[in-house]
């Protein structure tokens, strides 16, 4: 007999895919009102992000954790007619949470623009099948439509991503499709006209390097709320812990044979000095680096030194592993972060009670 070959495991599947179950459970359950194309009524988008225990005991888990009124606010403006736009530092969960939002709200999160520097307003309006094109004229058989175009055409959400990465010109493209909710095309002497349930989630890195600045047009279309980062030394904790447990399975690692809540306190406890200038106690001020050190980077510390773990060394998460993923993390310009990280480890994790085993690895 021929043997059967094993399907292809997708390495990340779409929110939409990988919490089906949630997502139906929620739907089942769901008494309030849903605004039309919806698929949850607001209240249940809200949960589904932040996690509830449902009446038939059905548990959905937490995919942001924050303050319940940003998440409110944002998924309050999806309901208007004005697009939503998430402004924060790099590793806020701005990506994370509009996914999840296209997800509850519209079953689909593929509708996805990436902005970059060299895009142009094709990828936003439509473009051409060349090929057609020369063949036939311009007709509706020879368009492309961009992810905003579909969009628009299903009544779904559409996300894009690093808003004012995109040119100025090219932004301004936006501006009819927000305001008129149409999408004229000249070629064809024709328009599309949005169907209820589209609307239009952005996400904007706020110290980032080049970026565009929106003209004060095209930001009176959106509503904009700022993500902010954990508040508490706790918080991030509990969402570094959560996320690399669930990434570890992904990765087909197995649970670390100890606790590892001592070394991932550590972990964010150095990210956030280092972020904010001064130790948590506010007692010592301290030199920032070039690197952001979010809690999207502390994530990925985390599963590095998983793999460091379980790949070569006997399953525990030591100090050892640690400070061979956090070094790399911290130092992203060698001639003005090195002196930075130096410095902390003499003035901080040396002479801190408790963290020898630490400072022994990375002296």
């Amino acid at each position: 007999m021929a043997k059967k070959t094993p399907t292809p495991q997708i390495l990340r599947p779409h929110a939409e895919v990988a919490y089906k179950k949630e997502l139906a459970a929620l739907a089942k359950q769901d008494t309030g009102v849903k605004p039309t194309g919806w698929n949850l009524s607001p209240r249940a988008v809200v949960d589904y992000l932040l996690g509830e225990t449902l009446a038939d005991g059905t548990e959905i888990t937490t995919k942001y954790f924050g303050d319940r009124r940003i998440i409110e606010v944002a998924v309050a403006s999806l309901v208007t007619d004005r697009a939503l736009l998430l402004v924060g530092v790099p590793g806020t969960a701005k990506t994370w949470v509009s996914e999840h939002l296209a997800a509850a709200i519209s079953g689909d999160s593929k509708l996805l623009v990436q902005g970059t520097a060299g895009m142009s307003e094709d990828a936003l309006r439509y473009g051409w099948n060349y090929a057609r094109l020369l063949a036939e004229g311009p007709s509706e058989a020879a368009m492309v439509p961009s992810p905003v175009m579909s969009g628009m055409q299903a009544g779904k959400l559409v996300r894009l991503e690093e808003l004012t990465r995109i040119p100025s010109d090219v932004q301004d493209a936006l501006i009819t499709i927000l305001s008129e909710k149409i999408l004229p095309i000249p070629e064809l002497n024709k328009e599309v006209q949005a169907v209820r349930g589209f609307n239009i989630i952005a996400t904007a890195n706020d110290r980032d390097k080049g970026v565009n600045e929106l003209s004060s047009a095209l930001r009176r279309r959106f509503n904009t709320v700022v993500m902010p980062l954990p508040a508490t030394l706790e918080e991030e904790v509990r969402i570094v812990t959560d996320r690399s447990s669930a990434a570890a399975a992904g990765m087909e690692l197995p649970p670390v044979k100890k606790d590892v809540a001592a070394e991932i306190t550590r972990l964010v406890t150095i990210f956030r000095e280092l972020r904010n200038g001064r130790t948590e106690d506010g007692r010592t001020q301290l030199k920032s680096p070039s690197s952001t050190l979010s809690t999207a980077e502390a994530i990925s510390v985390v599963n590095q030194s998983r793999a460091l773990s379980h790949h070569f060394g006997n399953g525990d998460l030591t100090p050892d592993h640690l400070a061979a993923s956090l070094t790399g993390a911290i130092i992203k310009d060698r001639g003005q972060d090195e002196s930075v990280w130096r410095e902390y480890l003499d003035v901080i994790v040396r002479n801190r009670k408790g963290w020898e085993d630490l400072w022994e690895v990375l002296k």
